[in-house]
């Protein structure tokens, strides 16, 4: 992806990094808490408008509702955890839609291992750290997240570890809730993890359906 490219025909990538490195930088200034609520939200609304404009059909459509949650969930877990995790987990659910449409053939045993592991692990740590049954099903559909996303044929070097770096966000934010003291590493982690994540998942997932589009374009 060069940088005439990004400046061309990816604005919205550019202005969601712009906004999220300028969330990163401002969360702790008082400039205001709905002007930096509104700034966090933008970084990952203004992929889910990226997704809107590159997406491709239904599939570009589930990746944007995705986004959007995810966008909204930012926002409203400002508010309160409750109704951002409610956000979050629509949202989950949306593109774990997405990946079951595109499984991988024939994934090797350490792949199905991992998607193994995600699912199953993700729920377990999330209810070890914060110590909530909630949380803990609110993990079960971020583990099915992650491991539907390792185990679709979307590359794991972007979609797949992607979704891990949003399940490493979100465990780290359940840390905070629990007895674990990780210091000032949430903090300077959770939010960085957490958009690089999203933007993986949103490149990712938009480049491989153009590139399927193209592909059947040439064989009409």
């Amino acid at each position: 992806m060069s940088k005439h490219a990004l400046i061309d025909h990816r604005p919205w990538l550019l202005a969601s990094l712009a906004a999220a490195i300028a969330f990163y930088l401002l969360r702790d200034n008082p400039i205001g808490g709905l002007w930096l609520i509104m700034l966090k939200a933008s970084g990952v609304g203004l992929l889910a408008a990226y997704a809107w404009w590159r997406g491709v059909g239904q599939d570009g459509l589930l990746l944007t509702i995705y986004l959007a949650l995810g966008a909204l969930g930012d926002a409203l877990i400002e508010i309160d955890l409750t109704y951002g995790g409610a956000a979050f987990f629509a949202g989950h659910l949306a593109v774990i839609a997405l990946f079951l449409r595109y499984p991988r053939e024939e994934p090797t045993s350490s792949q199905k291992g991992a998607g193994v592991t995600l699912l199953l692990f993700t729920p377990l740590l999330c209810w070890l750290l914060s110590g909530s049954l909630q949380i803990a099903l609110y993990g079960l559909a971020l583990g099915g997240m992650a491991a539907a996303a390792w185990l679709s044929s979307f590359s794991r070097y972007r979609v797949g570890i992607g979704a891990v770096l949003f399940v490493v966000s979100d465990l780290l934010i359940f840390s905070e809730i629990g007895p674990v003291d990780l210091g000032p590493a949430p903090d300077m982690l959770i939010w960085p993890l957490y958009y690089l994540g999203q933007f993986l998942i949103a490149i990712g997932v938009v480049q491989a359906l153009l590139a399927a589009q193209l592909s059947t374009a040439w064989q009409r």
